[in-house]
């Protein structure tokens, strides 16, 4: 309901439409960038790993990027957005930090090491030496082995389970020295230990088990400090978000033929030649038939007459669609636009009931409606699609005409109302601020042609055995209806 707020979203897509370089700048910048507020909700509640550091790292270098790139071009906007213009250093000296301590591809498990960098704790350094120290040990052994054995395909290896031994094939195992000790026989090698190996085995694993200790204490003490920052990096996560929300929104207003709408504080709705953002991407070999809406300047009711399958849903839709983008900031799918602020947005459209509470369709049908009218005004939309069709003929065009009646007197809302109870168009008559549309159809012969054309006037006809014939029902089913809707006729 800020009018200033939604202009200066519209202002920053506007800025976005307009600089193509800038748009794909921020969108190359922003397409690698992880979750940042997951990211430090994990490590706020001591569950994130490592891996999670380095991405956290990551996003918050590119958020410098992001404010060289907006300084240019944008000098001001929303409060959020100066999370972007002006970042926090704090943050950037938080992904120095990790980059500092973590390495850049650490493993997945956090128990076994390799987490952190050489020289960030001189404890770990000096556990890391001695390390050195016993692997220059074992490759000193392995070649004192081969000479005592006289085995050159000796190797000296490893096994989580098994430790350290030293393998040589079946071949060879018959010649072994005396002080080596079997460990293990397999198909084609033979495995053996020892005194020595064994010894110094237990002191390795010792000393990579605290090396391994110190590591996860390193990256505990790290994960702390990052989840201190946990709010300022979800801060910075929103602005990023909405910075994307907004680039997005510029891609498609580039992209589709979108237009820039005027935002007022009255009631008009004006769209001229209007489409369905979303119906027309999914069109291939036609081309979208764009639309008029003119409500709220004189007209508050609209009742859109027309055959089955013509359109008329869709129509609902693309209105309630372009008046939810008008209101985020976002341009809209039209030729021109002028869109008065709605305080609510309220549609009753499509069939659908609730098993689980026992309600059939026309009662949820009847329920949503209640609910429209217990709190509509007169700056709400509000958008209606066959009311009253769930029950008998009589019964639900008069549910429908007290509705439409109580839209457009006493509550005074924007409405636009489709539905195949002709007799809605002699509220026109009746009431100034009724007026009737119909969805344009053309016949030919047996044919019948949906051009999707709302034009004024109403609809004398609902076409639903040519819909029904168009949808596959047997000839014979259509003839026979084509019969018995002449008799009710006469």
């Amino acid at each position: 309901m800020d009018q200033q707020a939604i202009e200066q979203r519209q202002d920053l897509v506007s800025n976005l439409v307009d600089e193509r370089s800038l748009r794909l700048a921020i969108r190359q910048l922003l397409r690698p960038m992880g979750d940042l507020e997951r990211l430090a909700g994990r490590a706020g509640a001591g569950h994130a790993g490592a891996r999670d550091l380095v991405a956290i790292a990551d996003g918050l270098e590119r958020l410098p990027q992001l404010t060289a790139r907006l300084d240019s071009a944008i000098s001001a906007g929303p409060e959020w957005l100066q999370q972007l213009l002006s970042p926090d250093p704090a943050l950037a000296e938080l992904a120095q930090t990790i980059r500092h301590k973590l390495v850049e591809a650490p493993p997945l498990s956090l128990s076994e090491g390799d987490l952190i960098h050489d020289g960030v704790d001189p404890l770990l350094d000096g556990l890391r030496n001695q390390l050195d120290d016993q692997d220059a040990w074992l490759s000193h052994q392995e070649q004192q082995e081969r000479q005592r054995s006289s085995i050159s395909t000796l190797k000296l290896q490893h096994h989580r389970t098994f430790g350290y031994f030293l393998a040589v094939s079946k071949a060879k195992a018959t010649t072994v020295p005396s002080h080596w000790i079997r460990r293990q026989t397999l198909a084609n090698e033979e495995r053996f230990i020892t005194p020595d190996l064994k010894e110094r085995e237990g002191r390795i694993f010792q000393l990579r088990a605290r090396a391994c200790q110190r590591e996860y204490e390193l990256f505990c003490q790290l994960r702390e400090q990052v989840g201190a920052m946990a709010a300022p990096i979800r801060q910075a996560a929103r602005a990023v978000a909405g910075l994307d929300a907004l680039t997005g929104l510029a891609d498609v207003a580039a992209s589709g033929g979108y237009c820039a709408p005027t935002i007022t504080d009255g009631r008009g709705l004006r769209l001229e030649a209007s489409r369905h953002p979303v119906v027309e991407q999914r069109l291939v070999e036609t081309s979208f038939t764009p639309n008029d809406v003119h409500l709220g300047e004189g007209t508050d009711l609209v009742v859109l007459t027309g055959p089955n399958a013509s359109g008329k849903s869709c129509y609902l839709r693309q209105i309630g669609l372009i008046q939810l983008m008008a209101q985020i900031g976002s341009w809209v799918p039209a030729r021109s636009a002028t869109v008065g602020i709605a305080d609510r947005i309220f549609t009753r459209v499509g069939a659908v009931d609730d098993l689980a509470a026992g309600q059939s369709t026309f009662m949820v049908e009847m329920a949503e409606t209640a609910n429209i009218l217990h709190h509509a005004s007169d700056r709400s939309l509000v958008l209606l699609d066959e009311i009253g069709r769930g029950t008998a003929t009589f019964d639900g065009l008069s549910i429908a005409w007290a509705v439409s009646e109580h839209l457009a007197g006493d509550l005074g809302s924007r409405t636009v109302f489709a539905t195949h109870y002709h007799e809605l168009n002699n509220l026109a008559s009746e009431r100034d601020n009724v007026a009737n549309f119909q969805v344009l159809v053309e016949e030919t012969g047996e044919d019948l042609v949906f051009l999707h054309q709302v034009q004024a006037g109403g609809a004398s006809r609902s076409y639903g055995i040519e819909a029904a014939r168009l949808a596959g029902v047997p000839k014979p089913v259509v003839q026979r209806a084509r019969q018995v809707l002449d008799q009710l006729a006469a």
